[in-house]
């Protein structure tokens, strides 16, 4: 199955084609202007890299959020214009999850915390069970001390939200604080690629026509990204 994947969610931008289990191009862009600046052609890029044509794509994968207001309408809406285009599906991958599915296997609990901005975060918790990362909590937003409230043991952090407030998680929960290295921090469209493909042998995928971002929170007119 050959997937086109993308992720507009925080301040970097990714784009990626997978077929089966190898990834043919996966691009990111971290200059942190606007997506609409560069996604299409990042999309155009992958094709190019990929020797692929866009007919040659069986599906279309795409974060759907939590995540930056302007960020995931931007991804989403281009995927679900091409998705038309080419009367393919579309299977739509939480952030967070994408996160926690890079993160190496561990016998740690996984914190995930991507920065909601405003003092904030969107977080969640993960924990591996038979070598297959599982979400333990609901997806939520609250405050930094609030998202790692009654951690008392080993605890692996990653996502952008964890490297913001490293310092207010060391001061909380201390030696029990573990942080990935910055590439880990950032989703990659090649996992939500592989992401992607499960969810179509699932037949877990969005209806098209009424797909839209989930942002946990009302979304600020005000954002910019």
């Amino acid at each position: 199955m050959k997937i086109l994947a993308v992720d507009t969610s925080a301040r970097s931008c990714s784009v990626a084609i997978a077929v089966r289990k190898t990834v043919l191009a996966d691009l990111i862009n971290e200059s942190g202007e606007t997506h609409s600046k560069h996604l299409m052609y990042m999309i155009k890029r992958a094709f190019e890299i990929s020797g692929l044509k866009p007919s040659d794509i069986d599906g279309f994968a795409v974060t759907k959020g939590p995540g930056s207001f302007t960020g995931l309408r931007i991804g989403i809406s281009s995927v679900k214009g091409l998705a038309a285009a080419a009367g393919k599906p579309v299977a739509g991958i939480s952030t967070l999850d994408a996160l926690a599915a890079q993160v190496p296997e561990t016998s740690y609990l996984v914190c995930v915390m991507m920065d909601a901005r405003k003092g904030e975060v969107y977080s969640s918790r993960y924990r591996f069970v038979g070598g297959i990362v599982k979400r333990e909590s609901k997806e939520e937003n609250f405050i930094p001390e609030k998202a790692i409230e009654g951690i008392k043991e080993p605890c692996l952090f990653t996502g952008d939200g964890a490297l913001a407030y490293g310092n207010i998680i060391k001061d909380r929960i201390g030696d029990y604080a573990v942080f990935l290295p910055g590439a880990f921090n950032i989703i990659k469209a090649s996992t939500v690629a592989f992401m992607g493909m499960k969810k179509f042998q699932d037949n877990d995928i969005e209806d098209a026509g009424m797909f839209v971002p989930f942002y946990i929170r009302k979304s600020d007119v005000k954002e910019k990204t």
